[in-house]
């Protein structure tokens, strides 16, 4: 049995030097809707990944640690770098920061734990990954986002996810790229098909299902994977698909939903509570549940509906008048 999980399979599209956007992917879950009433502060996402650009001018500022579980720099655990530009992108579309130039993440406000389990060839041993999400635990993040797996199902790995699931904490993980286009077969990867975690598929950015996201029961919703524009190496930008960059659209969908709905409460949500409000912030595009899960991510569909339940009952009013 294999003993290394990898990064996601993904597509390196382009490369740039300078970009000054909110991506579209960002656009297209709505998050920009509701920075005015929460940008993430306050919640801590764990990037287990690659490692990290730490001094891209886009991220560093949200960067507040870290540590290297990998045999890369002679396994020194102070040094969370990335020689791979995978790790960095994911990080960028969960919180890169509002400078004024660049691009803006997901949850711009939330901070980083930068949990470095695949070296720079974009593997890792599932002991490093094990560990990282020990790390994370004890770090006190409040999501762990992967986009890694690998084909075989190793109980010791589920089962520090479960530990991380216990400790209040929700685990993300891409769905993978292994798909047909067919959602009559299934395709997995693991731990991306664990029942416990929130498995991410990839839509485009005109909300079509990508032909490569994994199709199964487990798929919980979907987020855009195509050709995403993000944080890269050395300061860079990149523009990437895969569901390794859908996964990080949901992680910094749920640091603020997280902000939103403890302040509605006035209290610490558990993790089911906070899926269950994830889950009530999807629209169907009417693809199979297989491939869809319940839906794309749109983090104002309770504020629409709210608008047109408020509507139809002026109109409701007007019409008995």
């Amino acid at each position: 049995m294999e003993n290394f999980a990898h990064v996601i399979p993904y597509e390196v599209i382009v490369q740039a030097t300078e970009a000054n956007e909110v991506p579209t992917g960002v656009e297209l879950i709505q998050a920009p809707k509701i920075w005015n009433k929460t940008k993430g502060k306050g919640v801590t996402v764990a990037v287990l990944d690659t490692g990290c650009d730490s001094i891209h001018p886009d991220l560093q500022e949200r960067i507040i640690g870290g540590q290297n579980f990998t045999d890369d720099d002679e396994s020194n655990p102070d040094i969370f770098l990335d020689y791979n530009g995978h790790g960095t992108h994911v990080a960028g579309t969960i919180a890169a920061q509002q400078n004024d130039n660049g691009v803006v993440g997901v949850a711009p406000e939330a901070s980083l734990l930068i949990v470095k389990v695949l070296n720079k060839k974009g593997s890792g041993q599932y002991e490093w990954i094990i560990n990282g999400i020990n790390y994370a635990i004890e770090q006190k993040a409040d999501i762990i986002s992967m986009s890694l797996g690998g084909p075989n199902d190793m109980p010791d790995l589920h089962e520090a996810i479960k530990k991380a699931i216990s400790n209040n904490i929700l685990v993300v993980c891409a769905a993978g790229n292994n798909g047909d286009g067919d959602d009559s077969t299934d395709e997995f990867a693991f731990p991306g098909c664990y029942n416990e975690v929130i498995s991410v598929g990839a839509i485009n950015l005109e909300r079509r299902s990508s032909d490569f996201t994994n199709s199964h029961n487990e798929i919980d919703l979907v987020a855009p994977g195509e050709k995403i524009l993000s944080t890269y190496l050395n300061g860079k930008y990149a523009t990437l698909s895969g569901t390794s960059m859908a996964a990080p659209h949901a992680s910094g969908a749920l640091a603020l939903i997280k902000c939103l709905v403890n302040n509605d409460f006035g209290r610490e949500l558990s993790e089911p509570e906070l899926y269950a409000q994830l889950i009530r912030r999807t629209i169907p595009l009417g693809f199979s549940p297989k491939l869809e899960g319940n839906g794309l991510v749109y983090l104002t569909v309770l504020e629409h509906l709210s608008d047109v339940f408020e509507k139809e009952n002026k109109e409701l009013v007007l019409s008995s008048q």
